[in-house]
């Protein structure tokens, strides 16, 4: 199926072991600057953290989840993703920048409670459907099989 631009195989052929490819790489910088502004919803943010090696801040543009009152981060490339990486190396202390930037703590959600944010994921971020297996309105049961592939992690204030 034709999205935007690119067909879902581009999109994940983009993405290919986790790692953005040059085409990839523009698009995360260009978005990183657009959605830091706070220009559109408040879902859509731009995720700032110390690189695992070099320490220098890295920028990741990001759509969160919403579950009862909850913001969550959710990872569409899986466990071998660099921002997931960097944040578990970081200790989960990030800045998140919609408009101004705040520092907040990100904390890993056990796997067993993952399927219902992975499924409001799936519903609100479209740019995640080519990379999750599931169809956004399937069964719950069907992200709680998937869950321990795709990291989940609760945003709690800094």
């Amino acid at each position: 199926m034709k999205r935007w631009f690119y067909s879902d195989e581009e999109l994940r052929a983009m993405y290919r072991g986790g790692r953005g490819n040059t085409t990839a790489r523009r698009f995360a910088r260009f978005w990183a600057a657009v959605l830091g502004t706070g220009l559109f919803p408040r879902r859509w943010v731009t995720l700032e953290v110390a690189g695992r090696r070099t320490g220098r801040v890295t920028r990741f543009p990001l759509g969160m989840a919403d579950v009862d009152g909850e913001w969550y981060l959710v990872s569409m490339l899986g466990e071998e993703c660099d921002w997931v990486r960097n944040v578990r190396a970081a200790g989960g202390r990030v800045t998140i920048r919609h408009g101004r930037a705040r520092a907040r703590q990100l904390r890993e959600v056990p796997v067993a409670q993952r399927a219902p944010i992975l499924r409001r994921y799936l519903r609100k971020v479209p740019g995640a459907r080519p990379h999750v297996p599931v169809a956004p309105g399937a069964p719950l049961a069907d992200f709680a099989a998937i869950a321990a592939r795709y990291p989940v992690f609760h945003v709690e204030p800094g």
